[in-house]
């Protein structure tokens, strides 16, 4: 045995090496972008970070989400009428039975959210990122999806009846139920 190892008891080393190897590989996770914390108890602002934050049956009434991270984040029963959710990053978050009436969802990530039973009325989804979302039974009446990217997402008994389309910006006929006539 030679250097330092000749006067450690046998096992010290090992379980000094370890500790520090232990310690070296969380700084270096951290240094590195290791896993980000989102701020659930943060204040509704533009540009908060809500990931895979619990929002449920909470108001959010008028808010001013703009370019939120909302990734997997569930607002299920919350009330967010009149909100901005313009450029939010959304994907795979849950809506179920929230209001969105005249909320502005523009240019928004919302792919393979879910918006069954939801209240989306007057809402504006204008070019809105809406692949595989989910909107079993939700209510888009005169809903704005100009522009919208709606491949694979499910209108399944939605009310469509007054929504302008996507294609060529076409009303959608009074008593449209799971698609746009």
């Amino acid at each position: 045995m030679t250097g330092l190892t000749a006067f450690l008891p046998p096992g010290v080393l090992s379980a000094s090496l370890r500790r520090l190897s232990f310690s070296m590989g969380i700084l270096l996770g951290l240094a590195i972008g290791g896993p980000a914390f989102a701020g659930c108890n943060d204040e509704a602002a533009a540009g908060v970070d809500w990931t895979r934050c619990y929002m449920g049956e909470r108001t959010f009434l008028g808010v001013d989400l703009t370019a939120a991270r909302l990734r997997d984040a569930t607002f299920q029963r919350s009330d967010l009428s009149g909100a901005k959710l313009v450029r939010a990053a959304a994907y795979r978050a849950k809506f179920v039975s929230a209001r969105l009436s005249r909320a502005v969802l523009d240019e928004g990530n919302f792919g393979e959210a879910d918006f069954s039973r939801a209240r989306l009325d007057g809402a504006s989804l204008r070019g809105a990122d809406l692949r595989r979302a989910r909107f079993y039974g939700a209510d888009l009446r005169k809903a704005d999806l100009s522009g919208a990217r709606l491949e694979g997402a499910d209108f399944l008994e939605a009310n469509l009846s007054g929504a302008v389309w996507t294609e060529d910006s076409r009303i959608c006929a009074e008593g449209s139920i799971g698609q746009c006539n």
